[in-house]
């Protein structure tokens, strides 16, 4: 076994620290301002631009960087440092967003890793969040084409993208389909911008879909096809949630090492107390190991002829243990800054209001569980395997 990075990885993960210093600047006027105006995205996209980084997940032919995906965890582990999910705006197109035609590609895929539109995903409902099988959205056949009715809540980066990709019941048949919808379309509108817990650089409106007409032209990938292009979908970005949070993690505990070295009471640094130590020793475990865990998933992804339905499961394996392990750590972390830790102009403040999200998002830690006890069940412990070599 060989557990080094690459020249490759080695490389990627030294431009994804230098871009990720560059965005660094820009977390406290996120923070205080609630988002960055239009000269600090302006400035950020040009320095990804530059960076090579931008649409990792794409083919270099289409213009992306067109990373493996153990590669693509390299990137997003340096990124996850980033407070006020300025990761995000290192652009990853949806992954369903391969599944164009050569037309849509033109008019929406290639112009997203340009860095020129943005897409965002409209999935989820009032009433189909962690089971999107209960879905409300219609898309009903007329002679132009389909229209959707219905609501989306969470469309994260519907306030700045200008097209999305809608799951509708697609016809008597209730196919699950996605359908690429440009913002503007008349029947569409963004009715609330909900406040959550973190500070996002971008919002998650909620939006109503009422007669809106789009063409067959918009179908994405086929119809009744939605759920098996979300659920690949899921598993890479299941990955990068993994990814992300444990480089959040390490940046914590770096500025809680640092503190507890500086620090001092009772006539010493905090460092020198044990009950400090034991903190920032289990929190070096926690990241450590889910480090080591999600990089071998993300090398298992880019091997040929890998069982996909097993990969599924470990990767829920990844995110439920890399999120709910990054919770911990900066909990602990800002336990050793004390009352400065529970400022917001620390890092350390807001990656303990943004991580919280980590355990919801792309599905809850009690759907990973789900998730991974069915596999044990239908197929035994074969998801603990290591790969083999032919």
């Amino acid at each position: 076994m060989d557990f080094r990075l690459t020249a490759r990885q080695a490389q990627l993960k030294a431009d994804a620290r230098d871009l990720t210093e560059f965005i660094m600047k820009y977390e406290l006027d996120c923070e205080e301002n609630n988002g960055l105006p239009a000269k600090a995205h302006t400035e950020i996209r040009d320095a990804v631009l530059e960076s090579g980084l931008q649409a990792v997940n794409m083919p270099a032919e289409w213009g992306g960087a067109g990373l493996t995906i153990a590669e693509q965890a390299t990137v997003q582990e340096e990124l996850g440092r980033l407070t006020g999910a300025l990761w995000d705006m290192v652009w990853r197109p949806a992954n369903a967003l391969r599944f164009c035609t050569p037309e849509q590609r033109e008019r929406y895929l290639v112009p997203v890793i340009r860095g020129q539109r943005r897409d965002c995903y409209a999935v989820t409902e009032p009433g189909a969040g962690s089971d999107p099988q209960n879905l409300s959205t219609t898309a009903t056949r007329n002679d132009a084409g389909w229209v959707l009715d219905g609501e989306k809540w969470f469309v994260t980066v519907g306030d700045h993208a200008d097209f999305m990709i809608v799951l509708a019941a697609a016809g008597p048949e209730r196919a699950p389909t996605l359908f690429l919808v440009d913002k503007d379309t008349p029947g569409i509108e963004m009715t609330r911008v909900p406040r959550f817990m973190h500070t996002f650089v971008y919002e998650h409106p909620e939006f109503t879909f009422t007669d809106v007409q789009v063409g067959d032209d918009a179908v994405l990938g086929g119809i009744g096809e939605g759920y098996d292009i979300t659920r690949s979908w899921f598993t890479e970005e299941r990955l990068m949630i993994a990814a992300r949070t444990i480089g959040a993690a390490e940046r914590g505990l770096e500025l809680a090492r640092d503190w507890a070295v500086e620090r001092e009471q009772f006539g010493s640094p905090i460092a020198d107390h044990q009950m400090i130590q034991a903190m920032l020793a289990d929190s070096a475990v926690d990241i450590a190991v889910n480090r080591a865990y999600f990089h071998q998933v993300a090398w298992e992804v880019d091997q040929p002829d890998t069982d996909r339905k097993t990969l599924h499961a470990k990767a829920s394996i990844a995110k439920l243990a890399a999120s709910e392990a990054s919770g911990r750590v900066i909990d602990r972390c800002l336990q050793i800054f004390g009352g400065r830790g529970y400022d917001r102009s620390y890092p350390v403040e807001r990656l303990y209001r943004e991580l919280r999200v980590d355990r919801i998002w792309e599905g809850t830690s009690e759907i990973q569980r789900l998730i991974i006890a069915n596999e044990l069940i239908k197929r035994g412990t074969g998801v603990l395997d290591l790969p083999v070599a032919p």
